[in-house]
């Protein structure tokens, strides 16, 4: 069931994704995955009119960017200053045109807020044979860095769909 692509209204025959303006990556706390992929989607779409946000499924709201995932972000060029975690809400998933996620159970986290939602919410690692890229929080420097290896290489793919 969930291996299939069910935004095929959105995606043209090349597999390139059409008339999307409002992407939103969720993961469950919205301070180490979902800001990370967040940074580097809108950097990769700067000269695009694509807005990018996200949220958390069970976000610590109001919290920073986690230290470990700043400093990898920094360390490979981003300033990811100002970030404050937020979390998931209808609205934002009904305002969205894609809802990129990081585990597969996280679908359903998304679906059990807004049922409507089904057929905009696919996986970040969607490219990377549906790839789940799993929490580094609290496990150190080095589960943050594959982290973000496995968020760039996803982001970089959906990056040359969505640009336009």
């Amino acid at each position: 069931m969930f291996g299939k692509c069910y935004v095929t209204a959105n995606v043209d025959k090349t597999g390139n994704v059409i008339l999307l303006k409002r992407v939103l990556i969720v993961c469950v706390g919205n301070i180490c995955r979902s800001p990370t992929a967040e940074y580097l989607l809108r950097g990769a779409l700067v000269h695009s009119d694509i807005e990018v946000s996200s949220a958390g499924l069970a976000a610590l709201a109001g919290k920073p960017i986690e230290a470990t995932a700043h400093a990898v972000l920094k360390e490979h060029g981003h300033q990811p200053d100002g970030h404050e975690a937020v979390q998931l809400t209808p609205q934002a998933v009904s305002e969205a045109d894609l809802i990129l996620v990081m585990e597969r159970r996280h679908v359903s986290g998304v679906l059990n807020i807004a049922p409507e939602a089904r057929g905009k919410v696919l996986l970040l690692g969607k490219w990377q044979d549906e790839r789940e890229i799993s929490d580094p929080y609290r496990q150190g420097k080095p589960a943050f860095v594959h982290a973000y290896a496995l968020i760039e290489e996803a982001v970089l793919a959906w990056a040359q769909r969505l640009a336009r």
